[in-house]
């Protein structure tokens, strides 16, 4: 599926996933808010709803997904906006950080987050701020942490 959306609301990208019980939880996520999904291909799994079921539930099929072949595919498909990169290596921690309804947040692997050539070209980074002697938050759980502050920050959630 190559469609663009219209949406004037924050989306999402997931890069390359690796767990379908994240990207499962992600879709239900996005699914009750109403968020527009871009699944950036391959997967680290067989991607089938089938392999969402478990924490998607039945919301993965009511999700508002566009799947991508690829990274290229993405940049050259996706809506436009600014690509915001959720990463423990992030420049801003994402309350200081002002959002814009046409932002698409995008997560990266769980084994290895996004090459340096993706990161290259996004337009932000931003992070959780956590302890210093643990590695990284969930990535479905960052997801949710920043995407309810972008929804916040940009009213998104009066259009539910």
């Amino acid at each position: 599926m190559t469609r663009v959306t219209k949406s004037r609301m924050v989306s999402v990208a997931l890069y390359r996933p690796d767990q379908p019980g994240n990207v499962g939880a992600m879709l239900r996520l996005t699914a009750c808010l109403a968020v527009t999904t871009h699944l950036i291909h391959p997967c680290g799994f067989p991607f089938s709803h089938k392999a969402l079921k478990r924490a998607g539930m039945d919301y993965t099929e009511k999700a508002d997904l566009v799947e991508h072949d690829c990274f290229e595919d993405f940049q050259r498909h996706r809506p436009q906006g600014r690509t915001v990169l959720l990463t423990v290596r992030g420049e801003a921690p994402y309350y200081d950080f002002a959002f814009r309804e046409s932002d698409i947040l995008m997560t990266g692997r769980e084994s290895a987050g996004v090459p340096d050539t993706v990161r290259e070209q996004v337009d932000a980074q931003i992070y959780i701020p956590m302890r210093k002697d643990f590695r990284s938050v969930n990535v479905g759980h960052a997801l949710a942490v920043i995407l309810g502050e972008a929804l916040r920050q940009t009213e998104g959630f009066k259009a539910l």
